[in-house]
C-alpha cells in the first residue's frame, strides 16, 4: 500500500512539474508517456528488444561471475598474486566506457558483441575485488585453529573460506544485476544492433521524447524486478547453505 502511495505521489509531482515547465521536449506529461508505453506494449519489436537486452545481460552476468570469482579467490588467498594483478585490474576499472567503445567498434563493428564486451570489462573488476576482499577478510586465527585440530583442507575451504566468501558473492551479484542493465543499454545505444538501447537511439533521432521516457520505464522495471528476484533467491539459498554447513 505504501509503495502504491509513493508511486501516486511521484506521478502527481511529475504532472505538476511537466505543467510548470510546459516543455514536452524536456519533460512530457505522464499521460503522453504512458500512452507511448501502451503503444510500445502492442508492438512486437518491443518484446524482441527486451529479449535481446535480457539475454545479453544474463550472458554478461554469468561470464563476470565465472571469471571474476576464481580470479578474486586466487588474489584473496595469495598476497603476491593480489599485488601483481591489482594494478592491471584497477586500470581496467578506470577506463571510461567511451574508450572501450572505440575499440570494440574498430574490432567488431555494430552488433551484439560490443555491448557484451563493454559490459563485461566494466563489471569484471567489481566481481574480482569483491571476491578478493571476502577471502582476505577470512579470520586467519580460525584457519590456524582448524589446522591444529587436523580439519581436512576441503572442510576448511567449504566451511571457512566459502563461509566468508558466499555473502560477498551474493553481494557482488546484487550489485552487478543492478548495474548490468544500465551498462548494457548504454552500450546498445552506442554500438548495438538491437535491444532497448537501440530503440532509445531511434526515438532520439525522431525526437520522440515520450517514447524515450516509456522505454526508460521499461528498463527501470526490468532492473528493479531482476534485483528483487535475485535478492529473494539468494536470501533463500544462503539460509539453505548455512543449514547444510
Amino acid at each position: 500500500m505504501k509503495i502504491l502511495f509513493g508511486i501516486l505521489i511521484f506521478l502527481i509531482l511529475w504532472q505538476i512539474f511537466s505543467v510548470i515547465l510546459n516543455v514536452p521536449l524536456i519533460l512530457p506529461s505522464p499521460y503522453l508517456t504512458f500512452e507511448s508505453l501502451y503503444h510500445l506494449a502492442l508492438q512486437r519489436e518491443t518484446y524482441q528488444a527486451i529479449f535481446s537486452t535480457v539475454w545479453k545481460s544474463l550472458l554478461v552476468l554469468l561470464i563476470v561471475i565465472a571469471i571474476g570469482t576464481p580470479v578474486g579467490f586466487l588474489m584473496g588467498i595469495n598476497e603476491s598474486v593480489y599485488q601483481i594483478f591489482r594494478p592491471a585490474i584497477t586500470v581496467v576499472q578506470a577506463v571510461p566506457v567511451i574508450s572501450w567503445l572505440a575499440l570494440v567498434i574498430f574490432v567488431w563493428g555494430i552488433g551484439w558483441k560490443g555491448p557484451v564486451v563493454i559490459s563485461f570489462l566494466s563489471l569484471l573488476p567489481i566481481s574480482i575485488f569483491t571476491t578478493a576482499t571476502g577471502v582476505r577478510s577470512t579470520d586467519r586465527n580460525l584457519i590456524e585453529m582448524a589446522k591444529v585440530y587436523k580439519v581436512s583442507q576441503i572442510r576448511i575451504i567449504r566451511t571457512i573460506y566459502l563461509g566468508s566468501l558466499v555473502p560477498f558473492i551474493f553481494s557482488t551479484v546484487e550489485v552487478i544485476i543492478g548495474d548490468v542493465w544500465k551498462v548494457i543499454i548504454v552500450s546498445e545505444y552506442l554500438c548495438g544492433s538491437d535491444g532497448i538501447g537501440v530503440l532509445i537511439s531511434w526515438a532520439r533521432q525522431y525526437v520522440d521524447v515520450p517514447r524515450i521516457y516509456a522505454l526508460t520505464i521499461i528498463a527501470v522495471a526490468l532492473g528493479i524486478t531482476s534485483e528483487r528476484f535475485v535478492k529473494l533467491f539468494f536470501r533463500k539459498a544462503l539460509k539453505k547453505w548455512q543449514i547444510q554447513s
